[in-house]
């Protein structure tokens, strides 16, 4: 969305969101199971 001045506005919470499923699909790409556990997924998303 670019408004008649000319700067972008970006929804910093929606790219907060875009990166953390990024992080998600990193880390199941690389599991070895199939299915990430609920205990890698909080890792994954609390930064741990």
């Amino acid at each position: 969305m670019t408004p008649a001045g000319g700067t972008t506005v970006q929804d910093h919470v929606a790219l907060a969101e875009i990166e953390l499923c990024g992080e998600l699909i990193i880390a199941a790409s690389a599991a070895a199971e199939e299915r990430l556990s609920l205990d890698r997924i909080d890792e994954v998303l609390l930064g741990h």
